[in-house]
């Protein structure tokens, strides 16, 4: 299945309509407005349609292996995440840019077009890392006849599957993280009560060794490349 990307008639007609009601010489006004409006949603945008999920998970789950709940702290992760993000999406952002806001400010095209030129971008990274899945998924449960090849995928149907997509491949590289970090608990734990030393916690011994094995692996260096290569 290699379903494309339909438009938003209705929020295009929605824009289109307040344009033509703006008084002469206030179209730039009413473009403000817009973007303003959307810049309001940008925490809903930032977690539904862009990298930052599968990269704050991630980290999550690197802290919780690591053993350090609170190290590094949440501020430093999701600043982390948030410019990860942000070189991630740059190509994207970009593109939005160029094909659809500059235009836009230099009165060339209508706001319902300008939107329709920015959903493209948008909906070529949602395709790219939306498993087919869970696009079936969302077609299933909502009742919706499924796309032949060619057709367009509602982004109703698919910023949901692609948000499932984006946690079930956060969830299985923190399970690759977790795994060594787990092993390590365990030996440390049965070779403390084979020297009989019950009343040492593991955790004291285990975690200066995970710290130590991760800095030497290059952990911050994998992890961070692996989070980018993965949407390359």
């Amino acid at each position: 299945m290699t379903p494309t990307a339909p438009s938003t008639p209705g929020l295009a007609g929605f824009i289109d309509a307040a344009s033509a009601m703006a008084p002469a010489g206030g179209s730039t006004a009413v473009k403000l407005f817009l973007l303003l409006t959307l810049l309001s949603f940008a925490t809903a945008i930032l977690t539904s349609i862009t990298c930052f999920i599968r990269i704050v998970v991630v980290m999550s789950f690197l802290r919780q292996a690591l053993g350090t709940p609170q190290l590094p702290p949440t501020q430093v992760v999701v600043g982390l995440s948030l410019f990860l993000t942000v070189f991630i999406m740059t190509p994207t952002a970009t593109e939005v840019h160029e094909k659809a806001l500059v235009p836009l400010f230099a009165d060339q095209i209508s706001l319902g077009e300008a939107l329709e030129r920015a959903e493209g971008p948008v909906r070529g990274f949602l395709m790219k890392h939306t498993h087919v899945d869970e696009i079936r998924l969302f077609y299933e449960v909502s009742g919706r006849a499924r796309p032949q090849k060619g057709d367009t995928v509602p982004m109703a149907v698919l910023i949901p599957a692609f948000m499932v997509s984006e946690l079930t491949t956060a969830f299985k590289m923190g399970l690759f993280i977790f795994i060594p970090m787990l092993v390590i608990d365990v030996l440390i734990a049965a070779i403390l009560m084979s020297l009989g030393m019950m009343m040492v916690p593991p955790q004291m011994v285990s975690l200066p060794l995970k710290v130590g094995v991760f800095l030497l692996a290059g952990g911050w260096h994998l992890v961070v490349s692996s989070l980018v290569r993965s949407f390359a």
